[in-house]
């Protein structure tokens, strides 16, 4: 176990052994705080944020899932229950065995879609959301993307390869890394496996982008975000960004009553969490949003 989490197991209602990483106490001060990762990410992603906002001046509990077919979480025989409808299922499985009834919620890309879900499914439990790099509007072009690197990306046979494959794919879209952040970033994307880096995901999930026709118009989620009105939000968006544009972020801002964004300079999709100051922004967010929520809850 590591010393700055514990390892929690719970089973979907499917039947399905999941797993969440949790770090801090269930009694910190704070509202618990809920991470949700990209389409193939997992927990590892929130690592130091988590570790910065369990121990803050104002110390929160920090729940980091891993979806069905990611991470530590089992695989599913059926890769049509790699949706977001189901996975958002499964969280609120997660914390109704954590006896969680509140929690501000970072959501990273698909995690910010299920966001969405969960505002419409158990809008009671949201009481603050950051929004990485995701909108009601996902641009065409930047899934298209990640779908075609997704499916042509070479399988590396060290991890010194692997930050070199990644650092090539992400050339110019993301300037303003360092070789740390590039180390961090490809061990929670891989998991070692006798020295040998394999993605940490069921390779079935790419069938649910495979399956998404790109020639015609995406479709918007513009009622569900809305649906998050009642909530403060803090949207965050890469400056070089090809899944948000700036336009639907201004958009956001103009039909949101408590809206707040950062434009990460020297990054695309999407911004590293732990890097250009934005735990500190996280944080104080959060302990000026969530901490006002959970007294008013």
């Amino acid at each position: 176990m590591n010393n700055e989490f514990k390892d929690f197991y719970y089973t979907s209602n499917d039947g399905l052994k999941l797993h969440a990483r949790i770090y801090g106490e269930k009694n910190a001060p704070g509202l618990p705080i809920v991470c949700l990762a990209g389409l193939t990410r997992n927990a590892a992603d929130f690592h130091e944020l988590a570790v910065h906002l369990a121990g803050g001046a104002t110390p929160h509990q920090v729940i980091a899932f891993d979806y069905r077919g990611r991470g530590r979480s089992a695989y599913d025989r059926n890769w049509n229950n790699y949706d977001p409808i189901v996975e958002a299922g499964d969280v609120v499985a997660g914390l109704t065995a954590l006896d969680i009834e509140h929690a501000a919620f970072i959501g990273t890309s698909r995690g910010g879609l299920i966001t969405f879900v969960l505002a419409a499914m158990r809008p009671s439990l949201l009481r603050a959301v950051v929004l990485n790099d995701i909108g009601p509007v996902v641009e065409g072009t930047g899934l298209a993307q990640i779908r075609s690197y997704l499916e042509r990306a070479p399988s590396p046979s060290t991890f010194e390869e692997a930050i070199a494959i990644q650092r090539s794919a992400q050339q110019g879209i993301f300037t303003g890394l360092s070789d740390a952040d590039w180390d961090r970033a490809v061990r929670a994307l891989y998991r070692d496996d006798n020295g040998r880096p394999v993605p940490d995901f069921d390779p079935a999930l790419l069938n649910t982008l495979k399956s998404v026709n790109l020639s015609k118009a995406l479709p918007e989620f513009w009622p569900q975000f809305l649906g998050l009105s009642a909530v403060p939000v803090l949207a965050i968006r890469g400056e070089n960004s090809k899944l948000l544009s700036a336009e639907t972020l201004t958009q956001m801002k103009a039909r949101h009553p408590d809206l707040e964004t950062i434009t990460v300079a020297g990054q695309g999709h999407a911004p590293f969490l732990e890097t250009a100051g934005l735990p500190g922004k996280i944080e104080g967010f959060l302990n000026r949003k969530a901490t006002s929520a959970k007294h008013a809850a």
